[in-house]
């Protein structure tokens, strides 16, 4: 586990890892300095290739997706956390 923030957002993800999210980066950019493996092809939210499960907790959007998203997913490649979540990698 990382070092908390100013926030202390916490993210939990499906492989068993958490981290404090660093409020500077996309949630994409932060799962990757964890070395968490993510699919990703434009890093803008048009192509919809980082899909991932959001199980609890928020986020909003630094730039409004294309891609079609579920009620319950999420695009890490633009979006931030506004407080604690837990996300499920496909």
């Amino acid at each position: 586990m990382t070092t908390k923030d100013s926030k202390n957002i916490e993210v939990a993800v499906n492989t068993g890892t958490s981290f404090y999210f660093n409020e500077e980066d996309t949630l994409l950019i932060a799962l990757e300095k964890q070395n968490i493996e993510v699919h990703y092809h434009c890093r803008e939210g048009y192509c919809g290739a980082c899909r991932t499960k959001l199980k609890s907790g928020s986020v909003e959007y630094t730039t409004d997706p294309l891609a079609f998203i579920d009620d319950d997913e999420i695009l890490p490649c633009c979006c931030i956390p506004t407080g604690n979540i837990e996300i499920e990698l496909y």
